[in-house]
């Protein structure tokens, strides 16, 4: 019983001793750490444990006597003399909050939760059970030990300059951007990249271009900023050319979200061109572009940009780890003091620590040897998932050609809502792919993950889509 009142006491912050205390013995009977009857400790023995005077002690006990607290009794002690109602649920509310327009439009979307583990066929994770986690327990006590309290001060806006060095080698040698360190902006999430650009490039009723069907993310971010979104349609060659202006066109080239289409070398110029003529941004979405199979990934969009036209993002969710929770986005010389300024008011600044630790995992080359590693395994779990996909799911699903990516593509000739509430009662996760049209011609499928998932995993799963179809 004593414990508690001392911690009480010491958390009362206000007030004289006399009075602390009193405060501090009706919070404990309020909240029922003492209870109707129950004897308290004597004014010596209090005094002794709270470190105060007997006077003090005694005083504070007539006082709660006076206010019907406490029951004293000559040769016996003091006691609880009531027993507070323990306090009523809160009151349903029947009227539902007022949010803004934007706050309204962000949870029309109903959020985005991604499976914290593996499961068939969640998309978009990556295989974390073949992590390098001893390398990276090293380099993360080795960064801990050599920056000692520089690691846990407040940090540059635009991020670790180490670690943005280490990014722009790795895309110049990797992608063909062509960027300075100072250039890359280091944030949380593309989405947070995303909602960073929708503020500051984009002013209501702006009309923005995206890909038809598109990622959601990119659609929530411009919406929320108030844009005009016009759908622009997509073939083998990925986003068709359109005449007219934007101020900004969204674009997944090297993977084209979600169908996994590459955007052509014409393609490319064609929309390079369009941005140069009419003045506006492409905004170039890498997301996982380290993941090509089939053949050498054509250069980023970036490296053929001479106007200063393409803001490029990409993160190391895909490629590392999800709760790493590191992006990076590369931006003209012009954007990159407005940008960092802006990331400044939204949350400051990314962790230094994690940044630090990628830095050295990167410029010690184990980004590299992690990501050869990885192109093989899920290489192989694509060519499972697809003969799988033709030997038992033929001819209820087609997927997609595509020569990449975390997940594979599939359209389905029958109702993709109702098979989707069917497989989730027997534990199947199916991304649907009809809500990724924003106009009213949508493909019925499905974006099916395998990166994550064993052999054996990719095989169970595919046994439950088939007895899922026979069953239909």
């Amino acid at each position: 019983m004593h414990s508690p009142l001392l911690q009480l006491f010491q958390h009362q912050a206000t007030g004289g001793l006399r009075e602390r205390l009193c405060t501090t013995l009706r919070l404990a009977i309020s909240r029922h750490h003492l209870h109707a009857g129950q004897q308290l400790p004597s004014t010596r023995q209090l005094a002794r444990d709270l470190n105060l005077s007997r006077v003090t002690v005694e005083a504070a006990y007539g006082q709660l006597e006076s206010e019907g607290y406490l029951r004293r009794e000559t040769g016996r002690g003091s006691f609880v003399a009531i027993t507070m109602p323990a306090p009523s649920a809160p009151s349903a509310i029947h009227q539902p909050a007022h949010f803004s327009a934007r706050g309204q439009q962000v949870l029309a979307t109903g959020g985005c939760q991604d499976p914290p583990f593996p499961h068939a066929f969640a998309a978009g994770s990556p295989e974390l059970r073949a992590f390098p986690h001893e390398t990276w327990r090293r380099l993360s006590s080795n960064v801990q030990r050599s920056l000692g309290s520089a690691a846990m001060g407040y940090g540059d806006p635009c991020g670790y300059l180490p670690l943005r060095s280490a990014i722009a080698d790795y895309l110049a040698l990797s992608r063909g951007l062509t960027c300075q360190p100072e250039q890359v902006i280091i944030l949380t999430s593309s989405q947070q990249a995303l909602q960073l650009l929708a503020m500051m490039l984009v002013d209501p009723g702006d009309e923005v271009w995206m890909e038809e069907p598109g990622y959601p993310g990119a659609r929530n971010a411009f919406l929320a900023a108030g844009a005009q979104l016009r759908g622009i349609a997509v073939d083998a060659e990925g986003a068709l050319p359109a005449s007219g202006s934007a101020k900004l066109m969204y674009l997944t080239p090297s993977h084209h979200y979600p169908t996994g289409i590459t955007l052509s070398l014409p393609r490319r110029l064609a929309w390079l061109d369009w941005a140069q003529r009419n003045q506006s941004w492409l905004i170039e979405d890498d997301y996982d572009s380290e993941f090509h199979y089939d053949e050498r990934p054509i250069p980023a969009l970036q490296g053929l940009d001479r106007h200063q036209r393409v803001i490029t993002l990409g993160t190391f969710s895909k490629s590392l780890f999800p709760s790493l929770r590191l992006a990076w986005m590369v931006v003209p010389p012009a954007l990159v003091a407005p940008l960092g300024q802006a990331r400044s008011v939204l949350d400051g600044h990314s962790a230094l620590l994690p940044q630090a630790v990628t830095a050295a995992f990167l410029q010690q080359g184990h980004f590299a040897s992690h990501l050869r590693l990885m192109r093989q395994l899920y290489r192989s779990r694509r060519e499972q998932l697809i003969e799988q996909i033709n030997q038992r799911l033929t001819p209820w699903v087609t997927p997609i050609d595509s020569g990449g990516g975390l997940q594979l593509t599939v359209k389905l000739a029958q109702n993709e809502a109702q098979l989707t509430a069917r497989a989730a009662q027997i534990g199947l996760l199916l991304p649907r792919l009809s809500p990724l049209y924003a106009g009213p011609a949508r493909q019925q499928g499905w974006i099916l993950g395998y990166a994550a998932l064993t052999p054996d995993e990719i095989v169970a799963g595919c046994t439950k889509l088939a007895r899922l179809f026979r069953d239909n």
